[in-house]
């Protein structure tokens, strides 16, 4: 069958609409629309009406299908795209008045780039999933899935929140897109093999031991038949973490879990089944490539870092425009010299070209006679919003794979073309730093998780009495449960973590934690025939409205039955 390249995109936000604006909230939604989402459609589109078809796989999470797909967001990107031309006219007349010529044009610059995604917007009707979806029938393209919203299945402490997780998962996969996913983005490409589990913090802390399920069989039940997985998991070695501002701390939590330090290592360039000791079910993880991540993701060694690209971190305030170039990726923010595009859109060719010959080394010099699979998973915001022409070097990246005679293929075609050979044990992990949990599970986060796992008993115990819930019940346990996959988003660990908007983040928790409790408390004085009482009617009509995703959502998927495929 030949040599192959698999690029595949993480598509993420979490549920920020009506959740704040600036500077956090919204805004994170609106500018990753017009830097990231817009231009890499934009590329896309250009790819296949030149005949060359991407065939790139991209994962679009269903909490972020579900805001782009919301009129809401409508509202929210037309205010932020007034926004930024009164930007671009403010930063003209300023610079003019300083007389910086070269500044001055680059508001053009800007002007012409915003406009161009505005009308692209208007073009596709705002509807952002429907374009992908379009790319996905004409065969240019695989969209697949991710937990519903972003929930870290291995920490999560019942196999109820990792059923309704992937359930809604492929619900809403199929309502944005026309046909169920059959692959699947694990949350921060976190997986846990089936073993005797305990929770790692909480009052049940050491004491409760259970038997849990690996990942893949849960998995196998929801007809999801991949993931993909981080190189260290099969070769061994240290991971390559993108966001390296993070250091972990001494004292924080360390998971006692089954690794694979014993594990003979194994080829990244292939797909392997993954099934647990004692297992139903098995799925297949497809491998990240160490080579090309550490080329296209490090700002001290790949291409980001390049001295002709955008600087992302110097920005002119007011509004927020983006005029000079790295320059030096050690330097001061002070001396950045100014940006120029047509020097930038030259080392964009330079480094598609490097790029095609170091997958085709990477290819030639896969161990064994079979063919070889480079698998290049990425976060989709690099592209445009942390690397401004990130976009365009995919378009000449996927141009001179194909002029170089690469086979491009989505993961579907590759697990078609290629059916894995060898069954691993996957050892319990993430593509985080360290290779484990300590990202999202550390002194810092561990309050948030007592409060993920105080809900989810809460939830499952009133799981229990769905069947005979009257109307208003029932509608009360669905907004409670849309609040506890909010809650469970792994974002808000990340976010505390890493000091993004740890403010923001633990807000959001205790959100959703307070009106998961509100939401309680009146399942339990409906249950016992109360009526809803008008003010109680106008928080449940309140929180719908604001916490409006998975409007199908139904609570008796996190009992564990598939959906239809």
């Amino acid at each position: 069958m030949g040599h192959s390249f698999a690029l595949v995109l993480h598509t993420h936000l979490p549920m920020v609409i009506n959740h704040g604006r600036w500077p956090h909230g919204s805004d994170w939604l609106t500018e990753a629309t017009f830097e990231c989402y817009l231009p890499l459609l934009e590329t896309m589109q250009r790819l296949v009406a030149g005949g060359v078809s991407p065939k790139w796989t991209i994962n679009v999470s269903p909490v972020l299908a579900e805001q782009l797909a919301s009129p809401e967001f409508q509202r929210e990107l037309a205010f932020y795209a007034d926004n930024l031309r009164r930007t671009c006219a403010d930063s003209r007349a300023h610079f003019d008045r300083q007389g910086d010529r070269a500044i001055v044009a680059l508001t053009g610059f800007w002007e012409q780039f915003y406009d161009r995604m505005w009308e692209l917007h208007r073009r596709i009707n705002g509807d952002i999933p429907g374009a992908l979806a379009e790319l996905q029938r004409g065969g240019h393209i695989e969209l697949i899935t991710c937990a519903a919203t972003h929930g870290y299945l291995p920490l999560l402490s019942r196999e109820e929140s990792i059923h309704l997780q992937l359930r809604t998962a492929v619900e809403t996969h199929r309502r944005h897109f026309g046909v169920p996913p059959r692959g699947i983005w694990l949350p921060e490409c976190a997986y846990r093999p089936r073993y005797e589990w305990t929770p790692p913090t909480g009052r049940d802390r050491g004491r409760e031991r259970r038997m849990r399920p690996g990942i893949e069989e849960m998995l196998a039940i929801h007809g999801l038949e991949y993931f993909v997985a981080d190189h260290h998991a099969v070769a061994g070695g240290q991971p390559i973490y993108p966001y390296r501002d993070f250091v972990r701390m001494p004292g924080d939590l360390a998971l006692e879990t089954p690794q694979m330090l014993s594990m003979r290592p194994r080829s990244p360039y292939r797909p392997y089944r993954v099934t647990s000791r004692g297992g139903t079910g098995q799925a297949v993880a497809f491998i990240r490539d160490p080579k090309s991540t550490l080329q296209v993701w490090s700002r001290e060694v790949g291409y980001p870092g390049d001295p002709a690209y955008l600087e992302f971190h110097k920005k002119h305030f007011p509004g927020g425009l983006r005029f000079w170039r790295v320059t030096d990726p050690s330097g001061d923010l002070g001396t950045k010299a100014v940006y120029d595009p047509a020097t930038a859109a030259e080392h964009v060719t330079r480094h598609a070209e490097h790029f095609t010959g170091l997958v085709r080394e990477t290819l030639d010099g896969a161990n064994g006679k079979r063919p070889a699979l480079v698998c290049a998973p990425y976060d989709a915001e690099l592209f445009g919003h942390w690397w401004f022409e990130g976009p365009q070097w995919l378009e000449h990246a996927t141009r001179a794979l194909v002029a170089a005679g690469v086979v491009l293929r989505t993961l579907g075609e590759a697990l078609d073309a290629v059916p894995p050979r060898e069954t691993l044990a996957l050892p319990e992990g993430s593509w985080g730093e360290g290779g484990d949990h300590r990202v999202w599970l550390n002194r810092d986060t561990e309050w948030t998780w007592d409060r993920v796992y105080s809900a989810e008993g809460e939830w499952a115990r009133d799981l229990a009495k769905l069947e005979d819930a009257s109307p208003d019940l029932r509608r009360v346990l669905t907004q409670a449960t849309r609040e506890l996959l909010l809650l469970e988003a792994s974002d808000w660990q990340f976010l505390i973590t890493t000091w993004a908007a740890r403010d923001y983040a633990e807000r959001r928790v205790a959100e959703h934690y307070a009106e998961f409790k509100r939401l309680s408390e009146i399942a339990r004085n409906v249950r016992r025939g109360e009526p809803l009482a008008p003010d109680t009617a106008d928080t449940l009509r309140r929180l719908e409205r604001q916490d409006f995703c998975f409007p199908d959502l139904d609570p008796s998927w996190a009992l564990g039955q598939p959906a239809k495929r």
